[in-house]
């Protein structure tokens, strides 16, 4: 039997890799289904659907248009069915649990989560848990990867096939986004966010401040603003002497514990309504340890407890 607090989960495998340089992110999705990911949460009292996948293009049969956005439509189209199926599971009072893929999936997942958030007149804030900022655009992005592009598109900053996923209008208003765990950043986003003051804790913050209190703020600081809470956690967030498994790795990251930390007190807060996992690289990783290790803290964002 499910309870308001206690929503039916919809898991909905996002099997991109087209916005990242290095292959095999697009096995994420089943990298953590091996993990069981599913199980863990119905041991928590959670009904879980698996609505399986969004179908993906794959880089194979495909040709690079331009060089300064790789792969834009077919991202924007594969972020565009994303969205739509987010949406319909709000709709329905559901969970949605988003597993990528690299982390261009953020276009379609906020995306659908503003829409549902739009038509139920509510208000939409965002923790973003990332090693990146991921605020570039075609012009100030190094690579041309739209996986680093996401927050950047949310807050209506960007071409208009990426900001007009899932409806045109502005999926994110930059003050109700928090960033936690910051410790790579381009200078052209180190400007973006300087000029739309996004509130952010670099990992030099996490170190003086300690975890607990940095979610704490996060927490305080969006449900004065916003209604609905999205998560999204990019495992290179983690430090990858933790999580190998990830294509963009960057020394200095989280501590397992300080990981599970911020999903507990997310959970504790019952601050989480949508939440999605990105970056999870198989090919990269050692006997699934970095997908075992995401499906473990999603259970701890979902409520599990050590007693």
């Amino acid at each position: 039997m499910n309870t308001p607090d206690r929503p039916p989960v919809h898991i909905i495998g996002f099997p991109m890799d087209l916005g990242a340089d290095r292959r095999g992110v697009d096995m994420g999705p089943s990298a953590l289904r091996i993990a069981e990911i599913d199980n863990r949460i119905r041991r928590l009292g959670y009904e879980v659907y698996d609505e399986g996948d969004v179908p993906v293009s794959r880089q194979e049969v495909l040709t690079l248009e331009n060089p300064k956005l790789k792969y834009l439509g077919q991202i924007a189209d594969s972020c565009d069915n994303l969205a739509k199926s987010v949406k319909r599971v709000l709709d329905e009072g559901g969970f949605p649990l988003v597993l990528g893929g690299d982390h261009s999936m953020s276009i379609g997942t906020i995306a659908g989560v503003a829409a549902h958030c739009r038509e139920e007149g509510k208000r939409l804030g965002v923790i973003w848990i990332d090693a990146h900022s991921d605020i570039n655009t075609g012009d100030t992005s190094p690579t041309g990867n739209i996986h680093g592009m996401p927050v950047a598109v949310s807050i209506g900053v960007g071409v208009p096939e990426l900001t007009n996923v899932g409806g045109e209008f502005r999926k994110l208003e930059p003050e109700n986004i928090v960033m936690i765990g910051l410790r790579s950043v381009d200078l052209g986003e180190k400007q973006i966010i300087r000029e739309k003051n996004i509130k952010t804790y670099t990992m030099t913050q996490v170190d003086k401040l300690r975890i607990d209190q940095v979610v704490e703020e996060s927490i305080e600081y969006l449900r004065d603003r916003v209604d609905h809470i999205h998560v999204s956690f990019d495992l290179d967030s983690v430090d990858p002497t933790i999580v190998p498994g990830v294509g963009t790795p960057v020394p200095g990251g989280l501590t397992y514990r300080e990981a599970h930390l911020a999903m507990e007190i997310i959970a504790e807060r019952g601050a989480l309504s949508s939440l999605e996992v990105a970056e999870v690289n198989p090919i990269l990783d050692t006997k699934n340890q970095s997908a075992l290790f995401a499906a473990e803290l999603v259970a701890s964002a979902m409520g599990k407890r050590i007693l």
